[in-house]
């Protein structure tokens, strides 16, 4: 179902922790927690004001030849901010003492294993495109992201977060990023950029349901379990299942998702609130996963992907949008049987109109 023509790539800076949570953090009373939100934000910044400059100037990468298996390369920043980095480790490498490395070289590879496994898609451009990633970006950074050419990962402030290659999840999300970026390509902002958000998130908690063979009911549906310290009250940045409830603590504020478009949230903040707003897409996957049962990167996974890669969503595709596409999908690989009603019960258990 892959278009032949994909669209234009559009480089865009994409942070699993969003601003508002880091300009929070920022105003905290504790001088290290402030200091380090601080210093995230700024190079949270620059990357976002190097990713347009990409955009203008950038010339487009030469082409790799197509090989099996995946392309991994880890650099080290060694707490700096210049990218990549120093190579640590390469495909087929033996694991080194460094377990960020290893962390990360193995979530590169559960993602890539996912994606060619369920769906038959070599890597996230579809031809075989190298994984890189840099580990120990700058110093007590509070984030990961994906710049459009790789990933980075920060190793935390250890007051509020911990290493960001502790999750799997995390590390599929950035990673769905570029996914969404050789594919639906989606506008990072409003609607089309929760729908960006939320896709990651999907994936993310895919990959990690898989590596664990866990079935729908037997998931958290939780996004970043593991990346809180300790003193957070919270279990993780997002919940699928319950959005809005994943942490609720003095520092950190309240979780701010919507699980309804009752709640959707009206924003000029976080690139028109894609990180909040996600929490609705997110739940109309939970509901679908749960109601089909199973494995949910079989059926309800599939049908997500078949959307992304198919060339019906524009770039600035709403929730409807999507919902009505997800419908179709549905149908033309399933006909209208079980799986197309129960992706009409998600959404309409989330209040999005999908017919």
């Amino acid at each position: 179902m892959d278009s032949s023509t994909p669209p234009a790539l559009s480089p865009v800076f994409c942070g699993i922790v969003p601003p508002h949570l880091l300009d929070r953090l920022a105003r905290s009373d504790d001088p290290a927690i402030s200091a380090a939100a601080r210093r995230t934000l700024v190079a949270d910044a620059a990357q976002r004001t190097s990713r347009r400059l990409t955009t203008v100037i950038g010339a487009p990468a030469p082409a790799q030849p197509v090989v099996d298996g995946p392309q991994r390369t880890l650099y080290d920043a060694e707490h700096r901010t210049e990218l990549p980095g120093t190579k640590v480790r390469g495909e087929g490498d033996e694991p080194g003492r460094d377990a960020t490395v290893n962390r990360a070289y193995a979530g590169l590879g559960a993602t890539f294993e996912l994606l060619l496994s369920a769906y038959g898609r070599n890597s996230i451009d579809g031809e075989g495109l190298p994984l890189i990633a840099t580990v120990h970006y700058d110093e007590n950074y509070g984030n990961a992201f994906w710049n459009g050419e790789q990933m980075v990962f920060g190793d935390g402030d250890g007051e509020i977060f911990l290493d960001f290659t502790v999750p799997v999840d995390v590390i599929a999300h950035e990673l769905a990023h570029g996914l969404t970026q050789y594919t639906a390509n989606l506008t990072y902002f409003g609607q089309p950029g929760a729908l960006n958000e939320s896709v990651s998130d999907v994936f993310g908690s895919l990959v990690r349901q898989y590596t664990l063979d866990q079935t729908a009911d037997e998931a958290d549906w939780l996004i970043g379990a593991g990346l809180l310290a300790p003193r957070v009250t919270g279990v993780a940045l997002r919940s699928m299942k319950e959005p809005g409830s994943a942490y609720d603590d003095d520092v950190l504020g309240k979780d701010p998702q919507p699980a309804t478009m009752d709640d959707y949230v009206r924003t000029g903040r976080d690139n028109g609130g894609v990180h909040i707003n996600s929490g609705i897409p997110n739940h109309a996957f939970y509901q679908l996963a749960t109601r089909l049962g199973g494995r949910a990167w079989e059926r309800a996974g599939q049908i997500w992907y078949d959307v992304m890669v198919s060339g019906s969503l524009e770039v600035d595709a709403s929730f409807t949008d999507f919902a009505r596409a997800t419908v179709a999908a549905a149908a033309a690989r399933y006909g209208e049987g079980e799986e197309q009603e129960a992706v009409l019960k998600a959404w309409s258990q989330v209040g999005v109109p999908a017919n």
